[in-house]
């Protein structure tokens, strides 16, 4: 199966489903309770998409210059920017699409919490906090641990700095959410890990066995992979949450009513 094969069957279909489910829900004026909806949703999800670009290229650059991932050049176009196939780069973009309107199909079904939101800004340093450790580690890891906890390390290195922000500014807020931000995160972390399979079976891209930890799943999909998809759905499923819960919009008010002194 080749890479455009795969993202056609397992990334575009179900978006065109989800476009298709919110131009019912827009025609019917279905609300999201507890956060903003209409253009900027769309506004949210291209945000997203441009971050999930930038911030993952030159990642994913290195990744294929050292081997952790490579693709099947039979499989591909020929078109390469970097050392990355234009069909990878693609697929940052989609997945973030889908990740994004999954994130609004749940969003108008989900009930908003009944209880009240407090401020917890205990949460909100803990969690950063513990957030920062398993940073340090994973990194020491990286550039000193053994080569088998490459690609389980380089992972966290890269991804965790993304999460202290949305942790330091609304830890609490997605906690009050959480039910979203679960059902957001989960279900395209697992189905894109399963879709996985297919493309490891077909040869489609192939993972190092020398920089994983060897723990896999199925007997084929390493540990790292499942990590990946997860990770990358909980940027997006936390970022969506805190752009457009209508508690975040506020907090971002007092916060430039105070000049943003301080911590949101």
């Amino acid at each position: 199966m080749t890479y455009f094969g795969f993202l056609l069957r397992f990334l575009v279909i179900p978006i065109l489903v989800f476009l298709i489910i919110a131009w019912w829900d827009n025609k019917n004026n279905r609300p999201t309770p507890g956060f903003k909806n209409g253009k900027v949703v769309w506004t949210a999800i291209l945000v997203h998409v441009i971050l999930a670009v930038v911030y993952t290229t030159p990642w994913d650059n290195y990744l294929v210059a050292t081997g952790v991932w490579y693709y099947n050049p039979n499989l591909v176009t020929g078109i390469v920017i970097g050392y990355v196939p234009i069909e990878e780069y693609t697929f940052f973009v989609l997945e973030t699409v889908l990740a994004g309107l999954w994130w609004w199909f749940l969003a108008r079904r989900i009930p908003e919490p009944k209880q009240e939101f407090k401020r917890n800004r205990l949460l909100v340093y803990l969690s950063t906090c513990v957030l920062v450790i398993l940073w340090l580690f994973f990194t020491w890891q990286f550039f000193l641990g053994p080569v088998e906890w490459t690609y389980l390390s380089i992972i966290l290195f890269w991804a965790l700095p993304a999460i202290f922000p949305q942790m330091l500014y609304g830890a609490d807020i997605l906690w009050h959410h959480r039910k979203l931000v679960f059902a957001a995160v989960f279900v395209p972390g697992l189905y894109l890990s399963l879709m996985d399979i297919v493309a490891l079976t077909d040869t489609t891209w192939s993972i190092s066995k020398e920089q994983t930890t060897g723990v896999l799943f199925f007997g084929i999909l390493p540990l790292e992979e499942v990590l990946f998809f997860f990770i990358t759905n909980l940027l997006i499923g936390f970022g969506m949450t805190l752009l457009l819960s209508n508690i975040g919009g506020q907090r971002l008010s007092d916060w430039k009513a105070s000049k943003f002194r301080g911590l949101p």
